[in-house]
């Protein structure tokens, strides 16, 4: 998994897998998802990222939840 903040484009990528995309969708004004031939998605698009998470209130945390057995 990848995550890209593009701040050119104000946009924020996140690659879950390295398959191509072969269709996207616009699933909410501004969020894009990818799609491979399988119908599964691959990638995730969030664009207008500075008005979404302004850049003084922008941090990543990153927390793995454990799996339950």
């Amino acid at each position: 998994m990848k995550l890209k903040v593009d701040q050119q484009a104000d946009a924020l990528y996140l690659t879950l897998t390295e398959a191509p995309a072969s269709r996207s969708e616009e699933i909410s004004p501004g969020i894009i998802v990818d799609y491979n031939d399988q119908d599964r998605v691959v990638g995730i698009e969030m664009l207008y990222l500075s008005k979404r998470a302004p850049a003084v209130e922008m941090r990543l945390l990153f927390e793995s939840v454990p799996q339950s057995g």
